[in-house]
């Protein structure tokens, strides 16, 4: 496959985690246009948008030298969503974000990703500190968010009210 970023390759026991490629875009346009997880935030987009936000991603990656990982499990080569760090324009901080195709949920691969995102960040950039803006009333980012170590005071992202900002300190994977 062609590289289209400059994105390292991360393993886990069950993960590998990888820069995007052209074939997952059609994974990547179907979770965009109709994952329930979307839906039920009214956070879905067109097929075009998906495409848009597809290209910005790679291009996150060239501009920051970070970005969102797909995740890929190793006995089926599948993706099953993506993990990583963002930071758009209008945010304060890096963010450690994580999406989970239809029917990855509940297995632990959120986790299992953000963690060796934590540690990439921490021993390759120096990153000594992350944070995860997440909706108030998703319950299972976060579930994930307090396994990771995160906490929370309640205060509310700037870029997104609807978003409690919750803090990783890098010693706590």
């Amino acid at each position: 496959m062609k590289q289209l970023t400059t994105a390292p390759t991360l393993k886990t026991e069950r993960l590998v985690l990888r820069g995007p490629e052209q074939s997952d875009l059609p994974a990547f346009t179907r979770f965009m246009t109709s994952a329930p997880s979307l839906q039920a935030q009214d956070e879905t987009v067109t097929a075009e948008q998906a495409w848009f936000g597809y290209l910005a991603g790679i291009g996150h990656w060239h501009w920051h030298g970070f970005g969102f990982f797909v995740v890929v499990e190793q006995l089926t080569g599948d993706p099953v969503g993506r993990v990583g760090l963002i930071k758009h324009s209008n945010w304060p901080d890096v963010e450690l974000a994580w999406h989970l195709f239809e029917g990855a949920e509940g297995k632990g691969y959120a986790t299992e990703a953000a963690k060796a995102v934590k540690t990439w960040a921490s021993e390759d950039l120096g990153l000594d500190r992350l944070y995860s803006y997440i909706d108030q009333q998703n319950t299972r980012s976060q579930a994930v968010a307090k396994r990771l170590g995160a906490v929370t005071d309640g205060a509310r992202a700037p870029h997104e009210p609807e978003a409690e900002v919750w803090v990783h300190a890098m010693n706590s994977t």
